[in-house]
């Protein structure tokens, strides 16, 4: 039923009354789609920043929020023309240049080939530039330090710059690349030449995400983990059909987060379940239960927390 207030109003203001309505019920979508993008350019480009980390002892999730945050997801004129996801001005190259209104009016931009050749120079710029050395004392896991430590070095002028990091990296669990992705053992004894995949490290443990076509059992020859293993670690059927872009541990998963991770809570997205969770984190399927005190027939709903430690 339409409000006799309502009515009594102008036109006019009738009409500005509708058009507020009708902005605020979009935007919900609009942030929606914006943080399909978002994700969209971390699935994307998360190997070439972890790469980049090994390489230079740079926070993957670091360079990803910089890099997200910088091209508008890709989107910006300087990243779509340019190559140029991290805003780097011409100070000192000499290569390919463009022109684009940023701090100062035609402002000269660097370009690139391809978006991989702009993450390799974001790292060079970074680890030869003296002011960012300072940076390198930190941890790979102190995403924090890293924020704080780029807007104190002057990588931007927005006052709020290390902030909006930070906001990134916590929003879309992008520490999750951090962990502690440099080369050890285990990585060396399962990264053979023949072994195209990438090994991840987090809570203590190590996963790859499957491809198209991949099972159970012809990964178990590929890592050196028999397949009722890898199934068991998963908590999976040996049998079952694996999707592209599954989680798959290498080892078994943990009782809760370790202590060094800060998330201690997980908030319930639409399509999430216990299973997708507990695989998210590492944390066997019983303990999550347990963790929050639920029954194993109770069905989550968008919005309960769940606790991980």
């Amino acid at each position: 039923m339409i409000d006799r207030k309502y009515m009594k109003l102008e036109p006019n203001k009738r009409l500005f009354i509708l058009i507020l309505f009708v902005f605020l019920h979009t935007l919900t979508f609009a942030q929606l789609a914006k943080n399909r993008q978002y994700e969209q350019y971390f699935a994307q480009y998360k190997d070439i920043a972890i790469e980049q980390m090994r390489k230079y002892h740079i926070p993957a999730s670091i360079t990803l929020a910089q890099g997200v945050f910088e091209s508008g997801a890709g989107n910006s004129i300087l990243a779509r023309k340019g190559n140029n996801h991290f805003g780097i001005k011409c100070h000192n190259w000499r290569g390919k240049t463009m022109y684009y209104s940023d701090d100062k009016p035609n402002d000269c931009f660097r370009v690139y080939k391809n978006a991989r050749e702009s993450y390799e120079d974001h790292s060079v710029f970074l680890t030869t530039g003296r002011r960012y050395q300072g940076l390198f004392r930190l941890k790979t896991t102190d995403y924090k330090g890293w924020a704080h430590g780029l807007k104190k070095a002057g990588y931007a002028t927005n006052p709020k710059y290390a902030y909006k990091l930070i906001d990134i990296i916590e929003t879309y669990e992008l520490y999750r690349y951090d962990g502690k992705n440099r080369t050890d053992k285990f990585i060396r004894d399962h990264s053979m030449a023949e072994f195209d995949y990438t090994i991840y490290s987090y809570n203590k443990n190590y996963y790859i995400f499957a491809k198209e076509g991949d099972t159970f059992k012809s990964l178990s020859k590929k890592v050196g983990i028999s397949r009722g293993s890898l199934a068991k670690y998963n908590e999976r059927d040996k049998n079952d059909v694996l999707q592209a872009g599954d989680i798959i541990y290498l080892k078994k998963k943990r009782s809760r987060v370790a202590k060094e991770y800060r998330k201690t809570y997980h908030t319930v997205k639409a399509g999430e379940s216990m299973y997708s969770i507990s695989q998210l984190y590492g944390i066997r399927m019983k303990f999550l239960y347990k963790m929050n005190k639920l029954n194993a027939d109770y069905l989550i709903q968008v919005g309960d927390r769940l606790y991980l430690k």
